[in-house]
């Protein structure tokens, strides 16, 4: 198999420039033999690559990464650690698909602290809830169904109105948001820095060393430009880039989304905000709102608009545009705040499932793969990972029943049919959701 594209975003992540300079993992040269061979240290990577070294300390892992590891896709996200599911369904069956997903989300981000805690990771990890908000009465059914749901799952949660909301968040421009308190926020490019840090020392993480050719005919062999690796068996961790690959069937695609991070707020800037704490916002249409944080540091996250990437290329122009959309957006919310700078605009690569499954398991022989985040990654796809090690060693877990039961990834049509598709119902929810922005 040919990697026909590899990621390439032309700007600069923020989460990773803030952190200065850091130790960066060596490129792989020459030859080298494993095990394991896993392609991507994001969420997914790390967490079967990790469970892999726990259960059979004597077998060597090795973890390929296109990129430096503070840089790839999981590095760039906003830095949400979900533990809910974004939507219910009202009959029996949807409720236990939540159920299933809620177990797997809790699972991941269970694991995630309890490595955080154990290396003492400097993530910024920080339990501050989630605001889920609409800034007009068009989605007040939105809100109401929101709760609803959550009261069939037996979360607790606060309804809050643009009175609660501007203590809160500083601002009027929303209109009512549900509040779950168990969400945490993080620096990503810290967490994935420290996961790799401390793996296990069976694991070697070889960095900017994307697979250009991957075989899989008997054993397992991926050449980099300036190496190979030949292991007995493989994962695949590469999400949005898999599209490309015989054996994911054209079942994923990839999409881009883009976020600003202001410069820390001056002391006469907070004034004007209140004294508010950290928190973080989604949108009642996370494809068409805006996601928000306020940060430790006092900067504020902008997250807005994705992209159809089929290329997983992000231009400095394209990034431009979306960091004047940012600006100005930052202006409606805070408009008492328009002399605050903004510091860095980036991209970042989500994979998209057209029913939410993932591609998950075994597929082909000797090969696995978890693919297909679907925009929430972090919790989600360190559970999937951990689990699918558990999978390919025949190691027993309830929560494999779980995996099995949330379904497989549905057929995609080709291109151009997928693009056409996918531009048309962006173009949908966008405009459906115009009110929002």
């Amino acid at each position: 198999m040919k990697i026909k594209h590899l990621p390439l975003d032309q700007n600069i992540n923020g989460w990773a420039a803030l952190r200065g300079n850091i130790p960066r993992h060596p490129a792989l040269r020459g030859a080298v033999t494993a095990d394991w061979l896993v392609i991507g240290a994001g969420f997914a990577g790390l967490a079967f690559a990790r469970r892999i070294a726990e259960l059979r300390p004597h077998e060597h892992v090795v973890v390929l990464e296109a990129l430096d590891v503070a840089d790839n896709a999981s590095a760039r996200n906003s830095g949400f650690v979900i533990d809910l599911p974004h939507t219910v369904g009202s009959t029996s069956a949807e409720l236990e698909h939540a159920n299933a997903y809620r177990r797997l989300l809790q699972y991941g981000l269970h694991h995630l602290k309890e490595t955080v805690d154990t290396h003492d990771i400097a993530c910024d990890w920080l339990n501050s809830g989630k605001y889920h908000c609409a800034v007009s009465e068009q989605f007040d059914g939105e809100i109401t169904h929101y709760q609803q749901e959550l009261t069939t799952l037996g979360e607790s949660f606060e309804l809050l109105d643009r009175a609660a909301l501007r203590q809160r968040l500083g601002t009027d421009f929303y209109r009512s948001a549900v509040y779950t308190p168990n969400c945490i926020l993080v620096n990503p490019a810290a967490l994935i820095s420290g996961l790799v840090a401390t793996l296990p020392p069976n694991v070697t993480v070889y960095a900017n060393s994307p697979a250009l050719q991957i075989d899989t005919q008997g054993s397992i062999r991926a050449e980099t430009p300036h190496g190979e690796v030949r292991a007995g068996k493989l994962m695949l961790a590469i999400n949005g880039a898999a599209r490309g690959l015989p054996l994911f069937k054209g079942n994923v695609f990839a999409m881009s989304t883009f976020a600003t991070l202001t410069e820390p707020l001056t002391p006469e800037q907070r004034a004007r905000i209140g004294d508010i704490a950290p928190w973080g916002s989604t949108p009642v249409n996370a494809l068409a709102g805006a996601t928000l944080r306020y940060t430790a540091d006092h900067r504020f996250l902008i997250r807005e608009h994705v992209n159809f990437t089929p290329g997983l290329v992000t231009s400095a122009v394209e990034t431009g545009r979306h960091a004047r959309r940012h600006q100005e957006l930052f202006a409606r919310i805070y408009p008492q705040l328009q002399d605050v700078n903004m510091a860095y605009t980036w991209s970042g690569l989500i994979s998209i499932t057209r029913n939410g499954a993932p591609v998950w398991g075994n597929i082909g022989p000797n090969v696995y793969s978890s693919a297909g985040c679907n925009g929430s990654g972090s919790s989600k796809q360190s559970a999937f990972g951990r689990l699918l090690a558990e999978y390919a060693l025949g190691e027993d877990n309830p929560l494999l029943a779980d995996m099995q039961g949330i379904g497989r990834a549905s057929y995609l049509p080709p291109r151009p049919f997928l693009d056409a598709g996918v531009k048309g119902f962006m173009a949908r929810e966008r405009w459906r959701s115009r009110t929002e922005m």
